[in-house]
């Protein structure tokens, strides 16, 4: 099903009025709705996933007989929801960072809406309604890469590894051809599906807009995979593909050592991390090792540039994310987590 255009009026951002009542928070102060809600068709399950910006529902679509997961904007620091459902500002002070965050919310997922990549988050659809808005999404299920990696659930050959990235570079070159970047490729935002397939998640577009405009944007940095450019005080140097470029060799740096490369910033001043071929020698071939070391070069300039470059020197085939969904390279459990749709 193609989402993307039914978008419905959510009218102006709400206050609360005078002796206006919010829904009483539920245990550990959560702004959750609760099971048996109802938004449009959709009943709400069960709960996903809770962050400081949104929140992920198990959801039952009542036109379709299917579950989803429904994902909706609520940044708890500033908002909260009234025992109508509506979402409300918590003060009049965060109300223009509220309409920008929820502005970016509905962007991402008509982004997302057009995208059609196998290895990327697709959505149904969207709308805006009750003073927020939600975005419905296949209901998928599996194992971060983090967490697979963690209970040595995967074998990570450099034929997996290999079969791995060739899924992701199909989800990240659909993006970059749309002139967008991740910004926030790591291990715990890929999951592992049941067939072996890697799906890149959470774009977090609102999160980074809201934190822009209160001035903190490195809360949503992960240090050892975000590069030097994306530290705010580094002044002078632009993010683009290069970008996502770090981020994923860091992320194969990471399974070929069990480690994260140190932080830029410290790179920056004082480079001593051990270098992948160093790190993963006599476990993988040279060639492949020397590429994640040239696309983890801290200079954004020095570093491979795109995902093309990367996906030549590290010799990955165009079809090779077709041969990871079609071999065994799934975790080798078949005790799958549920869904990690971040938040």
């Amino acid at each position: 099903m193609k989402g993307g255009n039914d978008k419905r009026p959510a009218g102006k951002t709400r206050h609360p009025a005078p002796g206006q009542r919010t829904l009483p928070a539920t245990q550990g102060g959560s702004n959750a709705l609760p099971t048996g809600a109802q938004v449009g068709e959709f009943e709400i399950v069960d709960l996903i996933g809770e962050g400081g910006f949104g929140i992920v529902y198990l959801a039952y679509d009542h036109s379709l007989h299917r579950h989803v997961a429904l994902k909706e904007y609520m940044p708890s620091g500033m908002a909260s929801r009234t025992q109508e459902m509506h979402v409300i500002v918590q003060s009049e002070h965060y109300a223009g960072t509220f309409k920008a965050g929820l502005r970016s919310f509905v962007n991402e997922a008509r982004l997302l809406a057009q995208f059609d990549s196998p290895s990327l988050v697709k959505v149904y659809r969207f709308w805006e309604a009750n003073g927020t808005a939600y975005m419905v999404m296949p209901y998928y299920e599996g194992i971060t890469l983090k967490q697979a990696l963690k209970d040595h659930r995967i074998v990570p050959t450099e034929q997996w590894i290999r079969e791995f990235l060739g899924g992701l570079f199909d989800a990240i070159e659909t993006i970059h051809r749309a002139k967008c970047f991740h910004r926030d490729i790591a291990p715990d935002n890929i999951l592992l599906l049941k067939d072996g397939r890697p799906l890149l998640l959470d774009f977090g577009a609102a999160r980074r807009v809201i934190e822009d405009l209160t001035h903190s944007p490195t809360v949503i940095l992960k240090p050892g995979f975000a590069p030097i450019e994306q530290y705010a005080q580094v002044s002078g140097m632009r993010q683009g593909a290069w970008t996502d470029v770090y981020a994923l060799a860091a992320v194969v740096y990471y399974i070929v050592s069990g480690k994260r490369p140190p932080p830029a910033v410290t790179r920056m001043v004082d480079d001593d991390m051990v270098s992948a071929r160093e790190a993963g020698k006599g476990r993988y071939s040279e060639a492949f090792l020397a590429a994640i070391d040239r696309a983890l070069t801290v200079q954004p300039e020095q570093r491979i540039q795109s995902m093309q470059d990367l996906r030549r020197a590290l010799a990955i085939d165009d079809d090779a994310g077709t041969v990871a969904r079609t071999r065994s390279a799934a975790p080798q459990r078949d005790d799958l987590e549920r869904t990690r749709i971040n938040t």
